[in-house]
């Protein structure tokens, strides 16, 4: 069976006391109630970095330069309907305050803590990299 591949990109933005950023899907969207990274679908014509810049501007009101984003890892992941590529960002430089504007909550986590937030099945292998953790010994 096909299944249409989505891209979507997201960030593991870090703060000063090196913990990540991690927003968590509102009421009434899929999988809402789960935590995942900040990010979003690269839409046609758009480079992953841009459409990193622009969703990190909607999702959160920073501004983020396409030079802070280093990439580090991706996520593929085969669901019902679909099938996600997503790579992920790293990005410790932003101008503004985090601020959700999409109903989100937002908790900033320590990276030995992130199997502690319920996520969606494609975050989870990032979970892993990112706290050195395989994602079935943090579940």
């Amino acid at each position: 069976m096909t299944r249409r591949l989505v891209l979507v990109v997201a960030a593991a933005l870090y703060n000063d006391k090196g913990e990540i950023l991690l927003a968590q899907r509102p009421e009434g969207k899929q999988l809402a109630g789960l935590w995942e990274f900040p990010g979003g679908k690269v839409e046609p014509g758009e480079t992953p970095e841009a459409a990193l810049v622009r969703e990190l501007h909607e999702e959160l009101s920073i501004t983020v330069n396409e030079s802070e984003l280093e990439p580090i890892t991706f996520a593929s992941h085969t669901y019902a309907e679909f099938h996600l590529l997503m790579p992920l960002y790293r990005c410790q430089a932003w101008s503004g305050e985090v601020c959700p504007r999409e109903g989100q909550s937002i908790a900033w986590v320590s990276p030995g803590d992130l199997f502690d937030y319920p996520a969606p099945p494609a975050d989870l292998p990032l979970f892993g990299v990112l706290s050195g953790k395989r994602a079935t010994e943090g579940s």
